[in-house]
């Protein structure tokens, strides 16, 4: 079976069915498990690849956005401190207010960052939204662009616009094979087979090596990994241990997506029931069966990739652990 299951006991509580494809650039599957076929929506593991024309348009040097900045645009951060003064220094370089914010509301989701704002007496804006830092480079994109910057989140927007087109590009499909729906955050997102997701990041993972943009992307990305998630987050981590050899990226309900450029792979994770908590298992243990992390860079990171359930009073009852293995396809 191809799933991560949850353990109390001796006995399996429950299990999280995964869907997991890698992939090469001209889109040969070289590993996988489950279904490769089902539309998956990138969601927010789409960001490398909508950061990308920030720095093929020129919009990074114009205002001098730092590889720091650009990594925040890569994000779905924690909205802790860090965070939140990145995501306004993006917007005053480029002169916009963040009022033109249009990525809504919510308390920071790193819990010290939350209680901290909270008890400074401050309230959710869309600048703790952990989209914030896409959005800002949205802003940039646009007034880099000589676009309207209202309503910079709308179908049809030259900015959406854009999006897609970077899609299509890394994925080689056609505009009427990639289904849009809205995203968490408000923008226009992306769905296409799991296995074309992989392909997408192959490509770009294999892009590095002679195009600077996407060089750009993974080095902002990798150089600076706090910026991509924060404290305690598992795509931080892994970056940080892997120190360059993979780029990887959380989307919401269950998706997981990265690169691996030295290999020229790239992978995409979903899991079905949208789970969080197993979608990090399962990409510890796909970075372990292809090589990427070693025995032991994974056991640094085993709170991520196996676990422990605690209870209410401290206590050690169970666990979260893969139970799956990649299949890999024949030379």
């Amino acid at each position: 079976m191809n799933v991560v299951e949850v353990v109390r006991g001796d006995v399996v509580e429950e299990r999280h069915t995964v869907h997991i494809a890698v992939a090469d650039a001209d889109g040969r599957v070289v590993a996988r498990a489950g279904n490769i076929d089902g539309l998956t929506y990138y969601r927010s593991s789409a960001k490398p690849l909508q950061a990308l024309p920030l720095v093929e348009e020129g919009v990074t040097s114009r205002f001098g956005i730092s590889l720091p900045e650009l990594a925040l645009c890569c994000a779905s951060h924690e909205g802790e401190p860090e965070h939140v003064a990145t995501a306004r220094s993006i917007l005053s370089k480029i002169g916009v207010d963040e009022g033109l914010l249009r990525c809504g509301p919510h308390l920071p989701l790193g819990t010290e960052a939350s209680q901290a704002l909270l008890m400074l007496g401050g309230q959710a804006m869309p600048i703790h939204n952990n989209c914030s830092g896409k959005h800002a480079g949205m802003l940039a994109l646009a007034v880099g662009m000589g676009w309207d910057p209202v309503d910079y989140h709308l179908p049809g927007h030259p900015v959406q616009d854009r999006m897609l087109r970077e899609i299509l590009r890394w994925t080689g499909l056609g505009e009427g094979q990639v289904p849009t729906g809205v995203d968490g955050c408000g923008v226009v997102c992306f769905a296409a087979p799991l296995y074309q997701i992989a392909k997408s990041f192959a490509r770009f993972a294999v892009a590095t090596a002679h195009d600077e943009g996407p060089a750009e992307i993974v080095r902002a990305m990798t150089t600076h990994p706090f910026m991509v998630g924060g404290t305690g987050r598992a795509c931080t981590q892994v970056m940080e241990v892997t120190a360059g050899r993979a780029f990887v990226k959380l989307g919401a309900e269950g998706a997981y997506t990265g690169g691996i450029p030295a290999e020229g792979l790239g992978f995409a994770i979903k899991v079905e029931d949208g789970g969080r908590r197993a979608v990090e298992v399962a990409l510890v243990r796909v970075l372990q069966a292809l090589g990427v992390l070693t025995e032991a860079e994974a056991s640094t990171i085993c709170h991520h990739g196996n676990p422990i359930v605690y209870n209410t009073r401290g206590e050690a009852v169970g666990e979260i652990r893969a139970a799956f293995d990649l299949e890999f396809a024949a030379p």
